[in-house]
């Protein structure tokens, strides 16, 4: 599965709307610090360099200082968030103390939120705990609010916290849905493999109980009329005993693709390129036809089905001028071009024959072929050339 299915659509809107929020959310820090400077210099008493003055104007500042620090350690190590958010606290409880009317219960609020929001667990009840002790503690001692005022204070602290670990506990639910989706995905995505697995793995048995055995009973046959022949040379027609090898050499080489497709259906590497001399070696033994392999270009590593295209394209070419074809000879080309590879199979008629035409009849052929080059997004071409006929096929690579 990719990101490109529904699901991993809808999760991903889901976090650019997510993102969206919180990067409109960002300036709000650069106002709470400015509402925070502006208020508490107007709030009696006023920020100076001596007295409460000087406490109201520290507080402030740390308070400024380390709102921007925390605005900008994110991603920081709960060892480094921790301080700063108790710093936070405190020193917006500090101008709650010191400044009945100012901006400081805002600041408490706003500090709380930010603790139990990013904070570990102990972060934010710890800075929940101080900051509630320290609202209560200053209304009813140093400005002397009425009791109601106190517990709205003290209530308004606690509702940022549980607003504030109930947000947090929302994203760590998605966070937690998002990992559970991608390894959703991926149990599904081995599924599939398996079951994929195990379909070739029932094709290449059927293969072997079916095609493998009857090639093996097909060259077990043809072992013994050529053994026959053999001893009875002096009374059998030449030509048929060399008729009888070369279909038993032919079910041999049968036997032996078969073993290699069911190989391949069960992960063994698959032909390619580098099997082609032999493939010629072959032809040209069975056929008694000269054939020649050159390679031009700077070889290189070709994916499993390019590898598989160049080698049967060859393969079945050369079936077709076995079956078809009154060659003299036989070349292949195979050229690494810049964006893929290029195959050519071209017979050439011998000096007593006429050019045979394309072949025809069914199997795999021609059809065959140009359907496995255009599955990977090649061509095939095949025609006759005056003197024989050409199959030239091109993959990307």
């Amino acid at each position: 599965m990719t990101a490109e299915t529904p699901t991993f659509a809808s999760l991903d809107a889901a976090r650019e709307r997510q993102g969206t929020a919180l990067r409109r959310l960002r300036p709000l820090g650069a106002v709470i610090v400015v509402i925070m400077v502006v208020a508490g210099s107007r709030s009696h008493p006023h920020p100076a360099t001596h007295g409460r003055g000087l406490a109201v104007l520290a507080a402030l500042i740390v308070f400024s200082i380390v709102w921007v620090g925390t605005m900008r350690t994110r991603a920081a190590a709960p060892s480094v968030q921790g301080p700063l958010f108790l710093a936070l606290i405190l020193s917006s409880a500090a101008l709650a103390w010191l400044q009945p009317n100012g901006p400081g219960i805002l600041g408490v609020f706003v500090a709380v939120a930010t603790a139990a929001m990013r904070g570990s667990g102990r972060i934010g009840v710890a800075g929940a705990a101080v900051a509630l002790v320290t609202v209560v503690v200053a209304g009813a001692t140093v400005t002397h609010r009425t009791f109601l005022g106190v517990a709205l204070n003290g209530l308004g602290v606690t509702a940022f916290y549980l607003l504030a670990l109930l947000a947090r506990r929302l994203r760590d639910g998605q966070d937690q849905a998002e990992r559970l989706l991608v390894e959703l995905e991926g149990s599904r995505a081995a599924q599939a493999r398996a079951a994929a697995l195990s379909e070739r793995q029932h094709l290449a048995r059927e293969m072997h109980d079916v095609l493998a055995h009857s090639l093996s009973g097909l060259v077990l046959q043809l072992e013994g009329a050529r053994l026959m022949a053999g001893r009875e040379r002096e009374r059998v027609d030449p030509q048929l005993v060399d008729a009888i090898e070369r279909a038993h050499h032919l079910a041999k080489a049968g036997l032996e693709e078969s073993r290699r497709a069911i190989g391949m259906l069960r992960g063994d590497d698959l032909p390619g390129p580098e099997r082609l001399d032999a493939l010629a070696a072959e032809f040209e033994r069975d056929s008694a036809i000269p054939c020649r392999v050159g390679v031009e270009g700077d070889g290189r590593e070709l994916g499993s089905e390019a590898r598989l295209a160049v080698y049967r394209v060859a393969q079945e070419a050369l079936t077709n001028v076995r079956k078809h074809a009154r060659a003299g000879r036989v070349e292949l080309r195979l050229r690494y071009e810049p964006d893929g590879v290029r195959l050519v199979v071209e017979d050439f008629a011998g000096p007593d024959a006429a050019p045979a035409g394309p072949p025809d009849g069914g199997g795999y052929g021609l059809t065959g072929m140009r359907e496995r080059a255009e599955l990977l997004g090649g061509t095939l071409a095949a025609a006759a050339t005056g003197q024989g006929f050409r199959v030239e096929l091109w993959v990307p690579a």
